[in-house]
């Protein structure tokens, strides 16, 4: 119950969050998650950690999430982590020995699919910031079935759900996170061998995220592609519209990227937000992965915002009274406001994984 209220406090907190730093959050397909019984939201992964800040923000099941393991390492954020039933899954990468470590975390979203609870995985394995669908690993089938397995009442619906960044790692963001329709697994599992629904159910998935998420196949044209859509400025959050220019090769003329007239605005927060801001630009010089930008920088400035806001709020009421204090709160977040859901967000070729500090 402990552990419950506090998922709802951290829930409401990344929600009221991420309202300040996204220009846009279309959410579609929202009817097509089951109002209850066991569900597996199958996620794209293009944006590092903020993917399930978006999916899990936009849909009112209580999730569990299975991220890479690399996240767990150190004891504090392992019990962080934890708490908001988040789950480690080793790779390859994470040594051969560790892959054993795998079982046990099975075991654990048997249970939870059991007690028709939802989990959140992402079949690609890895975050990739390429427009494309990778293909899918089949550890989230081995959950599935396994489960199904154990269970001869259970039935579990797979939802696919894409998530379209305009740019990803560039603030403020804008996204459209895309609800697939429910996949049934039980009458799969029984009419097929096990191999067979293995690939039944990755081909299902991976056909619908192609068509929830901007895809563009992963060949000796994506690049030509990649800009002809840069350069025509289109609003890669319209996802349909876009697939449909791929898919017939024809794309809009070239348009000159919209001027920023708010940057007066974009300084004014800097410089209400100085601290936080020079402890992010100093942060960011140490983020490899470009993919992960948007992470640190939206929990860093999360944290650190409302800390530096509350405490410059506070002086003021002291010195000045209370109705200082609010309106100085107030000004601060209508300007952040302002700039976040006004400010234009061009379409720009992804920096490469070393540029990531650029993006910052």
């Amino acid at each position: 119950m402990i552990q419950k209220i506090w998922f709802t406090l951290v829930w409401s907190c990344i929600k009221f969050g991420l309202f300040f730093y996204s220009k846009k959050i279309t959410v579609l397909g929202r009817k097509n998650i089951p109002k209850k019984g066991a569900v597996l939201f199958a996620v794209n992964h293009p944006n590092g950690l903020v993917d399930p800040l978006y999916v899990t923000t936009t849909n009112k099941r209580q999730n569990h999430f299975l991220v890479r393991a690399a996240s767990f390492k150190k004891p504090f954020i392992k019990k962080i982590l934890e708490s908001l039933y988040l789950m480690p899954i080793y790779r390859i990468r994470d040594g051969v020995k560790q892959l054993a470590n795998n079982q046990e975390i099975f075991e654990k979203c048997h249970k939870i699919l059991d007690k028709g609870e939802t989990l959140m995985i992402f079949p690609e394995g890895s975050h990739d910031k390429k427009r494309s669908i990778r293909p899918l690993s089949k550890g989230f089938t081995r959950i599935i079935f396994g489960a199904l397995e154990k269970n001869a009442a259970l039935e579990i619906a797979v939802v696919p759900v894409g998530v379209t960044y305009q740019h990803p790692s560039h603030f403020p963001a804008k996204v459209t996170v895309n609800y697939g329709k429910p996949i049934a697994t039980r009458t799969l599992f029984e009419t097929n061998t096990l191999a067979r629904s293995v690939y039944i159910l990755k081909d299902k998935v991976n056909e619908q995220l192609k068509e929830l998420t901007v895809h563009i196949p992963n060949d000796e044209n994506y690049e030509t592609v990649l800009q002809k859509l840069n350069d025509a400025q289109v609003d890669f959050t319209k996802v349909n519209s876009v697939n449909k220019m791929i898919k017939n090769n024809r794309f809009p003329p070239k348009k000159a990227p919209k001027k920023n007239h708010l940057k007066p605005v974009l300084f004014l927060i800097i410089l209400n937000s100085l601290l936080p801001f020079l402890v992010w630009k100093k942060a960011s010089k140490k983020i490899d992965e470009v993919e992960f930008v948007d992470t640190f920088r939206f929990g860093l400035n999360l944290v650190l915002c409302i800390i530096f806001y509350g405490l410059q709020a506070w002086i003021l009421s002291i010195y000045f009274g209370s109705i200082v204090g609010f309106f100085y709160l107030s000004v601060s977040a209508l300007l952040i406001i302002i700039y976040v859901k006004l400010a234009p967000t061009n379409a720009k070729k992804y920096a490469d994984s070393k540029d990531a500090h650029k993006y910052a």
